[in-house]
């Protein structure tokens, strides 16, 4: 019996093909933020591993390995056998670095971080000045490369010079000489400033979105203000787990212990080759000549460093697993961080009266939530990350191995492997980012959760592509606001050309003044690197929470959005009025 296809909806028939982005998430009544009752199991073979490793380190290694050499009997220079140190005296420093110095460097630090947290809450309010600034900016940029190209090319008109009579040059001012250059370079600007002004004419409405959600962000910053020190926390634990992996990589390259055996000087003797038989181990420190009255040319001697049992055989592979674990340990932090973060976010977007819906210390709770529920899908998603960079250091420990062979094809193939690795690097991190925020809001595994972020972002990924490009060209102006701003007045004051009344300092007072001036930089960029990577994952979250709530949602008092005001405005959108009995 066949089927009329005239009768058969658009909808229906679309419901039965299959679709590369998924269906859209359909309403869920008993959704309202993130869940709290959802449990992931956690696995700890890797914990217990890493804990036998360590132990074993600790155990057989000696960090005095590093610290002193050994002379031909197996001791250590300069620590006698009563294990007294040997004390030597230094010189003094060169560089003459007072307290007040400290002190100003310190100050240096404090500015960047308040340059750094009044940008991202002015962003409340100069984001859509900013952003446009920018984009003008861009557009002016190209705009005078235009000119300036056709002008070039105009003065070359009687040029007589071509690519054929100049042929192969390292002098690239020869080519700069040649009117087809400019041409080629006049084409190339004209078509990229119409690309850009065609994009934003077509996708103003997006561009709109992403500055209301650069907004919005910044108000969700201003009410959880506790997030922008949670860098501080991942800090410390990133530095545990690298203390902890330099600890253990330096006792497991120094897990070889001497072995002293018993020899006799003076073998001509007739009763020392009846008494000293074999391989007879000794301590050198508790050997006495008299316990071998017939043999007095006796003596404990160091042979050689122990690498016959089954731990010293394995150090390399052991050194191996301790930098998997490292790396594994590393990406998990920065997974329990992303997730953290999500979760308040998440907290804030899914409040229906925001701020009073807010959940009591939502950075507290999300912390403690992930630690609770989601380890083990965080400890998963570090897991295929960390195979992925193990995999690279590998293949550039190879590539290190084989440049003296001068094999173009295999350096061919292993170029082409590093980069492939590199952008498949890349695509996880950015699918482990998205997937541990919907691990934070709905407490399900990685792969679904993955899966469902992968998804959700491919039936948006114009909305995503636009946000993308606009937050990192506002971010990327921020950091250069904040570590330019406080580089260049760190220069002016530590050069001594910048005057603060009531502080007495010279130029001269510091024999290299580069260095506090890198310190400050440096100290500048890592503060805010930490606050705008907040920033970075506070707009990530609230996409994702938006384009769920486009799905799940309609306005109606049944089914209301959760957005703002100004993103339903954007949108043509607006919540219905519960009808009044």
């Amino acid at each position: 019996m066949g089927v009329d296809l005239r009768h058969v909806s658009h909808t229906s028939l679309t419901l039965t093909l299959p679709s590369l982005t998924g269906e859209p998430a359909a309403y869920d009544p008993t959704f309202n933020g993130p869940i709290h009752n959802r449990c992931v199991p956690c696995v700890c073979v890797c914990v217990c591993a890493r804990g036998c490793c360590c132990v074993l380190a600790w155990l057989y290694g000696d960090p005095r390995h590093v610290l002193y050499p050994r002379n031909s009997t197996g001791m250590f220079c300069g620590v006698s056998p009563n294990h007294r140190l040997v004390i030597c005296h230094g010189g003094q420093s060169a560089i003459v670095y007072t307290h007040t110095h400290s002190c100003l460097t310190h100050s240096g630090l404090v500015i960047a971080m308040v340059v750094s947290l009044l940008f991202l809450l002015l962003l409340r309010f100069l984001a859509a000045i900013l952003i446009w600034i920018l984009i003008l900016g861009v557009l002016a940029v190209g705009a005078f490369g235009i000119w300036y190209c056709y002008r070039e090319y105009a003065m070359l008109a009687n040029s007589t010079v071509t690519y054929n009579n100049v042929g192969f040059s390292t002098n690239v001012d020869v080519y700069l000489q040649i009117r087809d250059t400019w041409l080629a370079f006049l084409i190339l600007l004209s078509v990229a400033e119409a690309v850009l002004l065609l994009t934003l004419i077509f996708l103003r409405t997006r561009i709109l979105i992403a500055i209301a959600l650069i907004r919005e962000s910044s108000k969700a910053v201003s009410y959880m203000m506790t997030t922008l020190i949670y860098p501080l926390v991942s800090f410390v634990f990133l530095v545990v787990c690298v203390s902890y992996w330099g600890i253990t990589a330096l006792y497991l390259a120094t897990s070889g212990a001497p072995v002293y055996n018993v020899v006799a000087l003076n073998m001509s003797q007739s009763d020392c080759s009846t008494v000293i038989t074999g391989n007879q181990t000794c301590d050198p420190l508790a050997f006495n000549s008299s316990m071998y009255p017939s043999c007095p040319s006796a003596r404990c001697v160091f042979i050689k460093y122990n690498k016959d049992g089954l731990f010293q055989r394995n150090l390399f592979n052991l050194q191996i697993y301790n930098v998997f674990a490292f790396l594994w340990c590393v990406n998990f932090v920065i997974a329990l961080g992303q997730c953290t973060l999500a979760g308040a976010f998440a907290s804030y977007y899914w409040a229906f009266h925001k701020p009073s819906d807010i959940p009591t210390c939502p950075l507290a709770s999300s912390f403690m939530r992930a630690l609770r529920y989601h380890v083990g899908s965080l400890a998963f998603g570090a897991l295929i990350l960390t195979i992925v960079q193990i995999i690279r250091i590998i293949l550039e420990y190879i590539d290190h191995k084989c440049r003296a062979a001068q094999n173009c094809c295999v350096r061919f193939i292993l170029c082409c492997l590093k980069c492939c690795f590199w952008c498949l690097e890349k695509f996880i991190k950015f699918l482990n980012r998205n997937a541990y925020i919907m691990i934070a809001i709905y407490g399900k595994n990685f792969c679904v959760s993955a899966k469902n972020a992968f998804l959700l972002l491919m039936r948006n990924i114009i909305r995503v592509v636009v946000l993308d490009k606009v937050t990192d060209l506002l971010l990327f102006f921020g950091r250069l606001l904040v570590v330019g701003g406080v580089g260049v007045l760190a220069f002016y004051f530590f050069s001594g050309r910048l005057v603060i009344p009531g502080v007495s300092f010279t130029a001269s007072a510091l024999n290299y003044y580069w260095m506090p001036i890198i310190a400050v930089v440096f100290g500048a960029y890592l503060i805010a690197h930490g606050f705008f990577s907040v920033y970075n994952m506070c707009v990530d979250t609230l996409f994702l929470c938006f384009l769920e709530d486009l799905e799940r949602n309609d306005g109606s008092a049944e089914k209301p959005y959760y957005m703002s005001k100004s993103l339903m405005k954007i949108l043509n959108k607006k919540n219905k009025q519960p009808n009044k009995q």
